[in-house]
């Protein structure tokens, strides 16, 4: 009787406090609307919101999203949302003087509105002191904004053992954080601006460093002694870097990660585009059209003066003396090592050898033709690679046929500065384990590869080679010209573009949505996404496997179908996916990468289920015990997949499906899990061999991958995105 009595009251106070507020619906705005009074916003010169009226805009978009948005929406970027987006966006521009490019900052706002109204229900309702689950009914003050229907499957989300799993990371990673945030409500942008103020200073922002101790300050006045400690780093460092690298102090003296788009220290709507690029109007279509016909215009010119230097070459077989004497800039005058280019149908190397850049020098005794030098090819790269001068002396119409003999080349197509070893050489000089394999493996036919790599690796194994040859440094080219291009866009203001999945790839097709995030993840050297992983994977389809066949021995499974995210919430869509590719090419030997994420680490798993072989690569050295729930999962797949196929196996043998951990190249921080799993299929697919070594392929064995070697994953993937013109 007591226990019921105190149920009521407790009630009753519910009730009372629910009375107490009610939803805020920000009338004040809409009346003064229909009086004709539109409110003019701010905004500080890093795009972020400030008084006046700043306030009043987030607690508008804030009561727009609770009546346009369902509770129960999981994914902002759901296209089924854009109807109610564009009437968020239709309101606001209704009620506030705002400009068009300010969209993507509101959208990007009111997604984390709807993300904190979503938190508060949880809390308040769904939880009790101790934070276990609470079956509440719906709160009378919100059944104007919510059904019954909704706030039962709200429920069941909030039930669902991957939420509460990361709900309870976050829960705990949030828990006692070193240094608070003691500002509430206010935010960077508005804290800086009462900062700026108050100091009376003419300064239109003030260092990160400076924001993030004045935000740890609360009302006592008294800032942390721990926080003092980080400021004081943080001036010590801004004396000692340049002004280019003050972005970083903040971060360097916290010895903490960055995140993508993340700029620490100044809130929510900076990023590190906004703060490299002035805030002004959108540029209308004409504007872009015109920069894109201006850059077309200065490549043309370059492209004319690179031609016209070249013709200077001119040779006159009838007067030795003059023959070859005018020596090319980047080319010295005598005998040098060289790498020798090809530039269709893309760029890449084709073959090593030395360059003749001597006076009087002729070529079987004729002339060399404009713009070439004589050369000497000692290692063919890519053997079928047809020269653009065929020798007629030797026959040789190819670069491995022009071993050993003496040739005409493009002087643009030469790269000098880097030994070249020759047949001849001792040990020392063996070729590269890493580069040139790659290169050789996008250009070679079929019928070519096996041999080829065979006798590559017979020449590694014979020589016993530990070093490899220096190599020319991946430039940052790509990445600055998609960057450029990028920024004539909507994209770095909440854009999207799609690229296409055709069925070939993951056995289904669809569009994958990308965005600003996405090329930041590259742009910056953060942890890269399903995006990027995908985007890369269509690049090796395209590039690496169907021009050489390799799409019949090798496969690929969607990370965002196969991850231990879905094997635990739902196993039996990811076995009913994965066990339908393997059917459908259950009549050839085929090796199936699976890009597997384990909800913040990459790992690849490259299965050959005819042979019930899965070889476990992970960069951080962890074995498959780690995740005993993806082990079950793909023994259960196997194991029914050899059943479909009638296969009779002994009872000791029905569970022997071999896991092989392979030794393969460890990373050395926290963030190229990402880029060493792409490598790791690059590598497998550059030698085409359906086999993984225990110990690694001893042509691209190493015990991490190098900066430089990351970098040609981010150039790769930077040059695809601009081929597939992802920024019109």
């Amino acid at each position: 009787m007591a226990d019921d009595q105190h149920e009521e009251v407790s009630k009753k106070v519910s009730a009372e406090e629910e009375i107490r507020r009610g939803i805020t619906v920000m009338r004040r705005v809409v009346q003064g609307r229909s009086r004709g009074i539109i409110l003019d916003v701010c905004w500080n010169n890093q795009g972020q919101l400030i008084e006046p009226n700043g306030h009043t805009l987030t607690s508008f978009i804030g009561a727009l999203v609770r009546n346009e948005i369902p509770i129960t929406c999981d994914d902002w970027r759901n296209k089924e949302l854009n109807e109610s987006k564009e009437k968020i966006w239709s309101e606001i521009k209704r009620c506030f003087n705002i400009e068009e490019e300010r969209r993507g900052f509101c959208m990007k706002l009111a997604g984390k509105l709807l993300r904190g109204f979503q938190t508060f229900l949880s809390s308040k309702f769904l939880k009790d002191a101790d934070g276990n689950f609470v079956d509440a009914e719906l709160p009378k003050k919100y059944e104007s904004l919510i059904s019954a229907e909704e706030w039962e499957a709200f429920k069941s989300k909030r039930q669902d053992p991957v939420f509460q799993r990361i709900s309870a990371t976050n829960r705990e990673r949030a828990s006692s954080p070193a240094y608070p945030y003691r500002k509430g409500r206010v935010g960077y942008g508005r804290l800086e601006q009462s900062m700026l103020q108050k100091e009376e200073s003419s300064e239109t922002s003030l260092p990160a460093h400076v924001l993030w101790k004045e935000a740890r300050v609360g009302k006592s006045g008294v800032p942390q002694e721990e926080g003092l400690h980080v400021y004081q780093k943080c001036e010590e460092l801004s004396q000692s870097l340049s002004p280019d690298d003050t972005k970083g102090i903040l971060s360097r003296a916290l010895d903490v990660p960055e995140y993508s788009g993340r700029v620490r220290g100044k809130g929510f709507g900076v990023t590190p585009t906004s703060l490299s690029i002035k805030k002004g109007k959108a540029p209308s279509n004409r504007e872009l059209h015109a920069r894109l016909e201006a850059m077309q215009a200065e490549l043309d010119a370059l492209r004319r003066e690179r031609e016209a230097s070249a013709s200077t070459v001119y040779r006159d077989a009838s007067d030795k003396n003059s023959i070859n004497c005018t020596f090319q800039p980047n080319i010295p005058e005598g005998i040098s090592h060289c790498q020798l280019y090809l530039s269709s149908p893309y760029y890449r190397m084709v073959g090593k050898g030395k360059v003749h850049n001597v006076s009087g020098v002729l070529l079987h005794t004729r002339e060399l033709p404009a713009g070439c030098l004589k050369v000497s090819v000692d290692i063919a790269v890519e053997p079928n690679a047809a020269l653009l001068y065929p020798s007629d002396d030797s026959d040789a119409t190819t670069v491995h046929e022009a071993v050993g003999s003496f040739v005409a080349w493009p002087t643009n197509l030469i790269c000098v500065g880097y030994e070249t070893p020759t047949k001849s050489k001792s040990k020392d000089d063996a070729i590269p384990r890493h580069t040139d394999f790659k290169k050789m493996r996008l250009a070679m036919p079929p019928h070519n590869k096996q041999k080829e790599v065979s006798n590559a690796s017979a020449r590694i194994k014979s020589s016993g080679a530990k070093k490899t040859v220096a190599r020319k440094k991946p430039t940052t080219k790509y990445r600055s010209c998609l960057r450029t291009f990028l920024e004539m866009t909507d994209i770095p203001t909440g854009g999207v573009r799609t690229v296409h999945m055709e069925v070939g790839i993951f056995g289904f097709a669809h569009d994958q949505m990308i965005g600003n995030e996405d090329f930041m993840q590259v742009f910056s050297h953060e942890e890269i996404g399903v995006t990027v992983v995908n985007t890369y994977i269509r690049f090796l389809y395209d590039k690496l496997m169907r021009p050489n066949d390799l799409d019949e021995s090798f496969g690929f499974l969607a990370p965002a179908t196969v991850n231990l995210g879905l094997i635990l919430s739902r196993p039996d869509t990811v076995t009913e996916y994965v066990l339908r590719i393997l059917n459908d090419n259950k009549d050839a030997e085929k090796l199936f990468f699976i890009p597997f994420n384990t909800g913040g680490h990459w790992l690849l798993l490259a299965i050959n289920p005819i042979r019930e072989i899965v070889y476990y690569l992970d960069s951080l050295g962890n074995d498959w015990t780690t995740y005993p729930d993806m082990k079950v999962l793909i023994d259960t797949v196997l194991q029914a997949f050899r059943a479909q196929r009638d296969i009779q196996t002994s009872r000791r043998g029905a569970n022997s499906i071999t896991w092989i951990k392979v030794a393969c190249p460890q990373q050395r921080n926290q963030i190229d899990c990402g880029y060493f799993m792409l490598r790791f299929m690059r590598d497998t697919l550059a030698l085409g061999r359906l086999m993984i070594p225990t110990d690694y392929f001893e042509e691209f064995k190493c015990a991490f991958y190098t900066k430089d070697q990351v970098d040609e994953i981010k150039e790769e993937w930077c040059q695809f995105m601009i081929e597939l013109n992802v920024f019109s």
